[in-house]
């Protein structure tokens, strides 16, 4: 793991991309805090840095695009599936690697509160805060990248297709929002889960017996829990889509709130989505 965390630092910064995420990202905050803070004499840091979130979403895809599409465009994957290292191993070394040039671009933004303390009585409490929860939220936007970076070979495809995931996450609470409540709904949301739970089963193990269990479990299941409460099912769609919402999650953080459930949470989506990641390596390897 270390190699591959080595290797992948030192081709961020001897590639343009390092530069380019860090230069785009560093602008256009400078102009932000300049604009917004220090011209506009505006001490309230926490909110700045919660700005900031639609910015990450357009930098994170530039940041995790060549993570594993590069490798397959030019068959160097192949090297890494015959390295005498784990496949779990080799994720974890490139996503260390992007969330560490994440976590230093994060540490330089700390001189902006340097800066506003000199005009300004600043929570120190809120502004620490706001950082450990800016880190988790960003760890688990490149987690999500760089498992659609291994869902192809073209660095466009993947960069547009993590910018399109990473903005559902963020209007995920407002679709939840507008989704219908009644019972019959969430009965309908329930049964197109089950669906999917099959599907799923189905491409993993290419088997319909494996894909049926999901099947008669999930009917079985959402029989029972609408003929004993159906009000459970009000709602669903909206309570389900928030329980995803990332953005949600930080909203504590800025109040100076560290919530070991929201640190959790956002720990157990970034091991999700690299253990994606893994199983999809290792379908390659082996086929």
């Amino acid at each position: 793991m270390l190699a591959v965390l080595k290797k992948e630092l030192l081709t961020y910064f001897t590639t343009s991309i390092g530069y380019i995420f860090m230069g785009v990202f560093l602008l256009i905050s400078g102009i932000l805090f300049t604009m917004g803070n220090i011209f506009g004499m505006n001490s309230d840091y926490p909110s700045f840095l919660g700005g900031l979130i639609m910015i990450f979403l357009l930098v994170v895809p530039l940041l995790t695009m060549k993570t594993y599409s590069e490798e397959s465009k030019l068959k160097t994957d192949q090297l890494l599936m015959t390295a005498p290292q784990s496949t779990a191993g080799i994720v974890a070394g490139k996503f260390l690697a992007a969330a560490s040039l994440f976590l230093l671009t994060l540490i330089i933004t700390g001189l902006y509160p340097l800066f506003l303390s000199f005009h300004a009585r600043l929570d120190t409490a809120q502004i620490i805060g706001t950082y450990i929860g800016f880190f988790f939220l960003g760890a688990s936007f490149i987690s999500i990248g760089v498992y659609i970076s291994s869902l192809t070979d073209s660095q466009a495809g993947a960069a547009i297709l993590t910018f399109c995931v990473l903005i559902i996450t963020w209007i995920i609470d407002f679709i939840g929002s507008v989704m219908p409540v009644t019972p019959l709904s969430g009965v309908v949301f329930a049964l197109i889960l089950t669906a999917l739970a099959a599907l799923w089963m189905y491409n993993a193990t290419k088997t319909p017996l494996a894909a049926a269990i999901p099947v008669v479990f999930g009917l079985i299941i959402i029989g029972a829990v609408y003929l004993i409460n159906q009000d459970l099912y009000i709602n669903l769609i909206g309570k389900t889509l928030s329980w995803f919402s990332l953005t949600k999650r930080f909203s504590n953080f800025p109040l100076g709130i560290l919530k070991l459930d929201a640190v959790i949470y956002y720990l157990s989506f970034s091991g999700f989505f690299l253990f994606l990641t893994t199983q999809r390596i290792e379908k390659q390897r082996w086929s």
